[in-house]
Order: C-alpha cells, then sequence, then structure tokens
C-alpha cells in the first residue's frame, strides 16, 4: 500500500514538472473559468484541469498545458492529447471575462470566488 501512494505521489510530480508556464502573450487563459456544464481551471505553471457534464455523462481531462496552436490549446503527455476548440478566446465583456471553448461559453470566475 505505502509503495502505492509513492508511485502516484511520483507521477503526481512527473505531470508538474512537464507543465510549461503560460507565454506572456497566453496569460489571459489562465483562472478558474466556468460555465453550468463546464469547469476549466488554468493555472499560470501550465496545468489545465477540465470538467464537463452531459446529462448523466462526465469528462475530466487533468494535465500539463503542452502548446497553443492558434487560439486552442494542447492538454496532455506525449501522444495521449487533448485539444480544447478556443472559438472565442479570452475577452473582456461588460466587466466580465469570457471565452468561448468547446462550443460552450465560459465567465473567468473572480479571484476569492
Amino acid at each position: 500500500m505505502r509503495k502505492l501512494l509513492w508511485l502516484f505521489a511520483a507521477c503526481g510530480l512527473l505531470l508538474a514538472a512537464c507543465a510549461k508556464p503560460l507565454p506572456p502573450e497566453r496569460l489571459a487563459y489562465a483562472g478558474q473559468w466556468r460555465s453550468t456544464t463546464m469547469s476549466l481551471l488554468i493555472t499560470t505553471g501550465g496545468n489545465v484541469h477540465y470538467r464537463r457534464v452531459d446529462g448523466n455523462a462526465s469528462k475530466s481531462v487533468n494535465g500539463p498545458l503542452q502548446s497553443f496552436e492558434g487560439d486552442n490549446f494542447v492538454v496532455g503527455i506525449g501522444p495521449v492529447r487533448t485539444t480544447f476548440v478556443v472559438s472565442v478566446p479570452p475577452h473582456e465583456d461588460a466587466g466580465d471575462w469570457k471565452m468561448t471553448v468547446d462550443g460552450v461559453e465560459l465567465t473567468r470566475v473572480p479571484p476569492g470566488e
């Protein structure tokens, strides 16, 4: 049991080590983004935590941000990767920050909420 815990801890450290910090021109992507069906956390350190609920099904992706392809971003390790399609990049709208990812409009949660 103890060896298994060490294995999980080592895997977690490896995932964090694979992350690349967000480039300065992409810092607007950082933050906690939400809608009624999706939650997306992008850290300035380059880690991504995603969860989407669709009826009774849910999908989660957690991993390092590998790269940007235009406005889209790629998350994963090696060949195991997911591309998030950003049709509307981060922008301010009536005092709120919004972004559309995989067809869902997200609003950035103010810090501390």
